[in-house]
Formats: structure tokens, sequence, C-alpha cells
């Protein structure tokens, strides 16, 4: 017996019998649990979060050189796999500043980049992510297709 009682008592804790709601489309499902097994084994191997937040680094850095290129007023910032686009010149660091973002421009980059098979979050408030299953070559033609919506954007 545990600081909660035996497995009896404990159960009589959860819906529908005691207050503790417990419940999830996955909950308990094999192939879930079997799954975020192995996503916790391949987050704890060796620089696994290190080399995502450099993939991810060379995405932004990869967007804003092609954005200057074409000379889009653009900005780009990430932490570890996250990242976030901006039509502005730097990145925001408040309310107000994300508020000054051209979300017309967001809005053709979108559709552009849609049009090249690149799939964006579909607001200009939202945050993207790398994920590990991302390849360089991945990263590479995201660039490269933002190049093209960015000249596309300028003209």
């Amino acid at each position: 017996m545990g600081a909660f009682g035996g497995k009896a008592e404990i159960m009589d804790k959860l819906a529908p019998l005691g207050p503790v709601y417990q419940a999830g489309t996955l909950s308990g499902n094999p192939v879930a649990v079997a799954a975020g097994l192995k996503t916790l084994e391949k987050i704890s191997s060796p620089g696994f979060f290190e080399a995502l937040t450099a993939k991810t680094r060379r995405l932004v850095d990869g967007l804003s050189a092609a954005a200057k290129d074409a000379g889009v007023i653009f900005s780009a910032d990430s932490v570890g796999g996250m990242f976030g686009v901006y039509f502005r010149a730097t990145p925001p660091t408040s309310y107000a500043e994300v508020m000054e973002s051209d979300k017309d421009a967001f809005n053709r980059f979108f559709h552009l980049m849609l049009l090249e098979g690149v799939y964006l979050a579909p607001s200009a408030f939202e945050a993207g992510f790398v994920s590990a299953a991302h390849s360089d070559a991945d990263i590479d033609a995201t660039i490269a297709a933002a190049a093209r919506c960015f000249e596309k954007l300028a003209a």
C-alpha cells in the first residue's frame, strides 16, 4: 500500500466514480504509447537538441538572406526547433511590434509558398516548427522556394 491506498482505492478516484477526470483520444493506445517511448528515446540521444537548433537556425538565416536578396522587408528568429517569420525589418520584441508586421505581405507569401508545396502555419502570428524528420535537403528546398516567392513579392 502506498500513500494513496490500494489499487481499488486509487481507481475509485478516477471518473466516473471519483472526481479525477482522465481521458484522451489516444490514452492507453499501445501505438501512441510506443510512439511516445520512441520519441523520448530519440530526443534523449546526445546532441539531439543542438542539431535541431542548428537546423532551425539555418532555415531562419536562409529565409532572411533570400528576402534580403529580393529586397523584401522581412525578419525571422528561432528558439530550438520553433521559428517565427515577420514582414518587418527586425524580429518583434513586443505585442505592439508584432502588430506592425505587414500581414498582407505574409498572406501573399503564405499562398505563394503553398503553390511551391511548402505548408506554413496560415497566420502571421503562428510559430513554425522544424522537426528531426526534416532533412538538410528539405531545408534547402524550403529556402529555394522562399527565394522564388520573395522575388514574386518584390515584383
